[in-house]
């Protein structure tokens, strides 16, 4: 590289906005991204798929930036690096943001049929769904765009049907009537993953529930006296003394003067409310379970819009909450609402529409899960698959041993239509189509002329548990027994890593790696990274809702995709929480800027004419050299561990530290010239830029623009050649000199104690010092001699005497590094009075410090009680304090003599 050729193009400022989309179209141009299968080993990644109605928010940002690290490091490795990029087709919500828009038009979705509608969604899709995507591109993610994929794709669906026909066919998915959670905003089914639990301020109502024959009741207590209406028995526990004289009686439910028997079972709790409870085995899922136990009728009382049914027999067609508010007002006026109480309790919402769940019983179809489940727990708990961190293994293991059947049906429209059959006696047959379906109908001898395929689609996640197997291969699960080699799926699986939020585990993780060893025989990647949840100043969530969210494209605007980049992994380890603030952009901002300014500086110590070439060689005479060249491979070390245990945020602190303090404000000051206006050897600055080649290399997966943007500018490249393909930096063992770095270290401690002295004597750093230096050892003194230009291009020092038995001069301030004495002489150089008042005002603050230790090492309850290793360090510390206020003391002669 020559300086006519290279520093003319180089701007003062740094301007992300004129170099990002530069360098990510030349990425693009030239297919880095793409991969198709070959010799090397491959690192496959696959995204969690956004909703195809979504746009980009801050959890976005974080997870995808994770994943974009771990990609373009091996990348330069030499993996052959497959990111794939899709969407999910979201059912429940892309469904509700398709009928709000029909209803702005003024027109419902029960106007329409099933057909008209999909085209609806389709249409929505077609205008939404690369919306996300391409926001990722700005971020810089680099996936393999061209194997982009979406969960309604025709031969991804067809895999999700496979899967569910075989499922049936094996006797893993069954229909039947249980209870489920349901939204009645969204009209469907949701799984338990599904609800959000918060703690509210309800009412308890405690009603009366009279006896026949008798003119005596029963006080039940509920938070929700609607659900009376369907009510079918009152249960006590057969224990329970108080309510011996109930056994065989019945009870009038309440305002629709049902009779229903009072029952017993064991798993009513006497200590809990009255002891009494109302069974309505349509709406609970326990008082269900009670109502099989002891076969009682079942009463729906409410519609799928949560309106009070037929079978509620009063308040029909009344909103639940309405009907709430009337039942008790009635019940206050039939003199039988005891009392109504605050309570504060836990209430079920829905994740997506926010309307409070109504436990329903319901016609559905369900996974079992229980021998599904085995091989995914096993896997995981011995490490098969790693969990980073390795606690969330533990909520794992829970709920995997808990594991409940899995309701996969729901009420909707759009989504992957059910594969299931019937016939006008509404006997059922699952086939993939209705061909297929009549005939199996034939060979039943069932009727098959008129069959209607079943109205309900899969749960959304039905389909994204297959992700990993069917983005490669979707024909793969329909062939499975086969077991045809295929180049695609063969090469990319099992994947490697995962990067998630917690909170689906359950929801998709733990059924991804169910499905791996169901079709697979294998797990589905090796790795699960799970981040932390983004959250505002004040610990919450960050949201669209609260509005405490900041637009990520804004923030790339204004920061820059490094800058946000950097300012995110700087600070969430993995798997805890980042508390977001806009300040941590900004440093990632201002990181980039110091970057280049450092860059900018060397090219402008070029001289013209002059022909400069990087290079790893060093001068082995220069101190700088080798401590600058032994930190960088100690920190491609210390990042190559930190990515081994995916601490991220440690690896780039280790970058950020190495490039800012290291090579900029320690590296570069010593390589100035010593005269203004002089440039940088030739040598030096070729030195310096082969320093910056690798700094970049370590950067790039962080920082991708402004790294690409300043390799390219160190040497002249071909227009194919790019930073993201060139090989990450492996561990020199030979420039890795620990020595050199702790012999470096100690220069550093003394030119920061030699600052420190000015600060406290308030000597202009223009000020020459003269320096004594008396070492601990002639090995020490050896080496400080030897390297003294550190202490004297950075300290303005006149004159420098370095031995073990040096003097120290009459009048003086010192400091102790490492064991080494420094000596300032301050003759001429300060205010003698001033400096007596400062070293007393220090000696005064350290005895009253030192009486503070005194007074608890004479206190028997202290030593006697507290932990040796505590005692022992309170001692040292006495020590130290008497040895400081010793030194000092003679100071203070000194000056005073």
């Amino acid at each position: 590289m020559s300086s006519d050729s290279n520093n003319l193009d180089i701007p003062a400022q740094y301007d992300a906005s004129k170099v990002e989309d530069k360098w990510y179209q030349h990425w693009m141009e030239n297919n880095y991204f793409h991969s198709t299968p070959d010799d090397r080993e491959s690192f496959t990644v696959v995204i969690p798929p956004p909703n195809v109605t979504g746009v980009l928010h801050m959890g976005h940002m974080l997870n995808n930036t994770i994943q974009d690290v771990l990609v373009r490091r091996a990348r330069m490795q030499g993996y052959n690096a497959c990111w794939v990029p899709g969407t999910d087709h979201a059912s429940i919500a892309t469904e509700a943001k398709v009928v709000r828009r029909l209803r702005e038009k003024g027109v419902k979705k029960s106007d329409l049929g099933r057909d008209e509608f999909m085209e609806h969604a389709w249409e929505w899709t077609h205008e939404h769904g690369g919306i996300i995507l391409e926001q990722l591109k700005k971020l810089g993610a680099s996936c393999d765009w061209d194997r982009t994929n979406f969960t309604m794709n025709p031969e991804y669906s067809e895999s999700v049907i496979d899967v569910f026909i075989d499922l049936f066919e094996k006797g893993k998915i069954y229909r039947g009537a249980r209870m489920i959670n349901w939204d009645p905003v969204a009209k469907t089914a949701l799984s338990d993953e599904e609800v959000i639990h918060k703690e509210v301020n309800s009412k308890l109502y405690h009603i009366k529930y009279k006896i026949v024959g008798e003119n005596d009741y029963v006080t039940i207590a509920t938070t929700r006296p609607e659900t009376l209406l369907g009510d079918t028995a009152v249960c006590i526990n057969p224990e329970d003394e108080r309510y011996t004289h109930l056994k065989g009686k019945n009870v009038i439910v309440p305002l629709v003067n049902r009779e229903v028997p009072i029952i017993e079972d064991d798993y009513v709790d006497m200590e809990f409310g009255t002891g009494c409870l109302k069974i309505t085995p349509a709406h609970d899922e326990n008082d269900y379970n009670i109502g099989q136990k002891h076969n009682l009728p079942t009463i729906n009382m409410l519609n799928e819009d949560g309106t009070v049914s037929e079978e509620g027999e009063l308040y029909i067609g009344m909103d639940r909450f309405k009907a709430r508010k009337h039942i008790v007002k009635d019940l206050d006026e039939a003199d039988l609402l005891l009392k109504t109480e605050d309570y504060k309790n836990k209430v079920g919402y829905s994740e997506r529409t926010d309307a409070v769940i109504e436990p329903r019983l319901s016609l559905q179809w369900w996974v079992s899960m229980k021998e599904l489940a085995q091989p995914a727990l096993e896997n995981v708990m011995d490490d098969t698959v790693e969990f980073h961190p390795a606690k969330f293994k533990n909520t794992y293991r829970h709920w995997m041993e808990n594991v409940r059947d899995w309701c996969i049906s729901r009420q909707l429209w759009w989504g992957h239509r059910i594969p299931a059959w019937y016939n006008e006696d509404e006997e059922f047959v699952v086939a993939k189509t209705e061909d297929e379906a009549k005939e199996k109908f034939k060979i039943k001898n069932s009727k098959h002329e008129k069959l209607r395929q079943d109205e309900d689609v899969l749960d959304t996640w039905f389909s994204s548990w297959l992700w990993p197997i069917s983005v490669f291969d979707p024909k793969y699960i329909a062939e499975y027994q086969k077991r045809d080699p295929n180049k695609e799926l063969d090469y990319y699986y099992p994947t490697k890593d995962l990067v998630t939020a917690p909170e689906i585990m359950f929801f998709w993780v733990a059924r991804m790696i169910i499905a791996g060893y169901e079709y697979m025989d294998d797990k589905p990647f090796d790795n699960v990274y799970y981040t932390g949840i983004v959250r505002d100043k004040k610990g919450r969530k960050m949201s669209k809702s609260l509005g405490n969210s900041p637009d990520p494209l804004e923030l790339i605007d204004k920061y820059g995709a490094d800058g946000i980049r950097m300012g995110m992994l700087f600070a969430t380890p993995a798997g805890n929480d980042l508390p977001f603030d806009e300040k941590l952009c900004e440093q990632g901002r201002n990181f980039s800027n110091k970057i280049w300014n450092a860059f900018r500086f060397l090219t402008m110590n070029m001289e013209d004419g002059v022909h400069y070439e990087p290079t790893t060689d060093i001068n082995e005479n220069d101190i700088s050299d080798r401590w600058m060249s032994a930190r960088i491979q100690e920190t491609i070390a210390g990042v190559n561990e930190d990515f081994d245990k995916y601490k991220l945020n440690d690896a780039i602190k280790k970058i950020y530290s190495l490039i800012w303090d290291d090579f900029c404000d320690w590296y570069i000051e010593l390589a100035k010239p010593e005269e203004y206006g002089q440039h940088i050897s030739k040598e030096k600055l070729n030195t310096a830029l082969g320093f910056f080649e690798q700094l970049m290399k370590l950067l790039h997966p962080f920082m991708p623009f402004i790294s690409e943007e300043i390799w390219q500018h160190i040497q002249e490249r071909s227009t194919e050649e790019a930073l993201l393909i060139t090989e990450w930096p492996k561990v020199d063992e030979y420039r890795l000199n620990k020595k050199d770095i702790q012999t470096f270290g100690v220069l550093q401690e003394m030119v920061s104690s030699l600052r420190n002295i000015r600060s406290e004597v308030n000597v202009s750093p223009k000020e020459e010092l003269s320096v004594f230096i008396n070492t601990k050892d002639e090995s020490t003194a050896q080496s400080v001699s030897t390297n003294r230009i550190v202490l004297e291009k950075l300290e303005n020092i006149s004159s420098l005497e370095v031995g073990t038995k040096v003097e120290k001069p009459k009048v003086y301030s010192s400091s102790m590094v490492d064991g080494n004495e420094i000596y300032v002489p301050l003759e001429g150089l300060v205010d003698f009075e001033k400096e007596r008042e400062r070293i007393q005002k220090e000696i005064d603050r350290l005895e009253g410090f030192l009486k503070g230790i005194k007074a608890k090492l004479n206190n028997d309850g202290f030593v006697n009680n507290a932990p040796e290793a505590v005692v022992e360090k309170e001692k040292k510390k006495k020590a130290d304090t008497e040895e400081s206020i010793a030194k000092l003391n003679e100071q203070l002669k000194d000056f005073e003599g």
